[in-house]
């Protein structure tokens, strides 16, 4: 029974880049691995109440894609596509509920249009003391 043995297929974020990313190709790398995250980071929201071993496969996967979509975040040099990117990462970090780092990654937000439209999904993320 070959299937059994089959490899696990490379997540996105595991794919290397073979050249250096402009800011559009970055952005939409981004968009891409958070959206392949997403399923692992609601598995992990869901189960907050329970047993950690049960979804540490998942709270993994979840952690290695949004570092990645984070360092990749970071050498954004323009700050409208950097502040979208970081949106996708802050939707990605509330859906497995770890709202410290999406707090975190909030505040790096300078667009107040793209600040707007994050408090209008997450009004969690309201600072209390504004």
């Amino acid at each position: 029974m070959s299937w059994f043995n089959r490899a696990k297929p490379k997540d996105v974020w595991e794919d290397p880049v073979e050249q250096p990313l402009g800011d559009i190709e970055a952005a939409q790398r981004i968009r891409a691995i958070c959206r392949a995250a997403a399923d692992c980071a609601e598995k992990v929201g869901a189960s907050s109440g329970r047993p950690p071993p049960k979804h540490q496969p998942e709270r993994d996967r979840y952690e290695r894609a949004a570092r990645v979509a984070m360092e990749i975040a970071m050498k954004i040099s323009d700050g409208l596509v950097r502040d979208a990117a970081v949106r996708e990462i802050v939707g990605l970090c509330m859906k497995a509920k770890n709202i410290k780092t999406a707090r975190t990654l909030f505040r790096a937000i300078h667009a107040p249009s793209i600040k707007a439209d994050v408090l209008k999904e997450h009004p969690t993320l309201r600072d209390e003391r504004a």
